[in-house]
């Protein structure tokens, strides 16, 4: 899709000001950033995506930052922008999980950072919540189950590197389904301190605590609530390819 963007030259002004930074910055901090961006070579910002920002269109809002559509260079990107009130003080934290995840291919491939710009792989698509309002006719339970698997094999992948997503219990705001690739995002609250529950968290928001569950049990019948806590259970205990599979097996995907 083609889209019109903006030279960051035209930021320093509202209320395009309000994106770089927001919720409230100093006209020095707005110049200081634009120059940051020029280092990293972004040169320009499009206002699209199903977030606003007063009457601004962006890609994604969360507690760390905000996240447009960029171009560095010739390349369109996704630029999360760190919010000025953000208890993070810099985007580099963020970065090293981002490529740590990178290293076992989940979530958008990491291009660039900065104090306040993080810079990744932009993914065309939409959240899965929205994805699967969709979803219906011939074809669709092949689909809605191609991408549950997919999605279960990167959080499978992230288990066994010991990495906690830490907020796929709210699996409509971290799963964005594109036309070429599904994916994990927003790596913010993430952890490698901590015991990782990802196949657990997004099994059960998949099957039984989500609006989600419940369209996806309109698009094919689910094992019962009783079947998937016990065999996720079992994978709690393993966390082995072998009661993985027994999992997915339970799941019909």
């Amino acid at each position: 899709m083609t889209y019109s963007f903006i030279s960051i030259k035209r930021f320093v002004d509202e209320p395009y000001s309000k994106i770089l930074g927001y919720p409230k910055a100093t006209s020095s901090q707005i110049r200081s950033r634009i120059s940051e961006l020029e280092k990293l070579k972004i040169r320009s910002i499009a206002l699209v995506g199903p977030t606003t920002l007063g009457k601004m269109a962006i890609l994604g809002k969360g507690y760390v930052g905000v996240v447009v559509l960029a171009k560095k260079g010739t390349k369109e990107v996704a630029l999360k922008i760190r919010r000025t009130d953000s208890q993070r003080k810099e985007m580099k934290r963020e970065a090293i999980l981002l490529k740590f995840v990178n290293s076992v291919n989940v979530g958008p491939k990491i291009i660039d950072v900065s104090k306040n710009f993080l810079v990744m792989e932009y993914l065309e698509g939409i959240k899965i919540s929205e994805w699967v309002n969709f979803l219906e006719g011939p074809g669709s339970t092949k689909k809605l189950k191609s991408t549950i698997r997919k999605i279960l094999e990167d959080c499978y992948r992230l288990d066994q590197i010991g990495f906690d997503h830490g907020e796929l219990s709210n699996i409509s705001k971290h799963v964005i389904v594109g036309k070429t690739k599904s994916t994990l995002i927003d790596f913010e609250s993430s952890s490698i301190n901590r015991r990782p529950s990802n196949v657990t968290s997004i099994t059960q928001a998949f099957f039984i605590g989500s609006g989600i569950a419940k369209k996806a049990q309109k698009i094919y019948k689910n094992p019962s609530k009783e079947q998937i806590i016990g065999i996720l259970k079992q994978y709690k205990k393993e966390r082995s390819r072998d009661s993985f599979e027994k999992l997915l097996k339970i799941l019909k995907v």
